[in-house]
């Protein structure tokens, strides 16, 4: 009798937070939102979006209507190229700003990493302006 009480509460329990996380979580494929923070993945959106490899997909958060963090996804571009970008700060530029700003910023391509550089300026307008025509 007390494993079977245990087990209905269990199952209660289990309803109870499956019903919290959807209604915390919303996602359609290429924005999720979770507490009021928003994640742009740009994969979908940015197809035809190629650097000197091919596509270079991000991953944008967005907290309060600012950037908080932008990384880079899966890609092939080659790395030694690409850490140009990355090390040299290319992603974290438009962290902080608003998403109005974000998108009106001219932001320069890394010498030595043009294409690669492009293609990221391009995720990145595709993807804010997703979230303002979505959110």
């Amino acid at each position: 009798m007390k494993k079977k009480n245990l087990s209905i509460i269990l199952g209660v329990a289990l309803v109870a937070l499956a019903t919290v996380l959807i209604s915390c979580t919303s996602s359609d494929g290429v924005m999720t939102k979770k507490k009021g923070v928003y994640t742009i993945d740009t994969t979908t959106l940015s197809q035809e979006v190629k650097g000197y490899n091919g596509p270079t997909p991000l991953l944008i958060t967005i907290e309060n209507d600012k950037v908080v963090k932008v990384e880079a996804l899966e890609n092939s571009e080659t790395p030694r190229f690409f850490e140009h970008m990355t090390d040299g700060g290319m992603l974290e530029r438009w962290n902080g700003m608003d998403i109005e700003t974000a998108l009106n910023t001219k932001v320069d391509a890394v010498a030595g990493a043009t294409f690669s550089s492009n293609a990221v300026i391009e995720n990145m307008r595709l993807g804010l302006t997703y979230y303002k025509e979505h959110k």
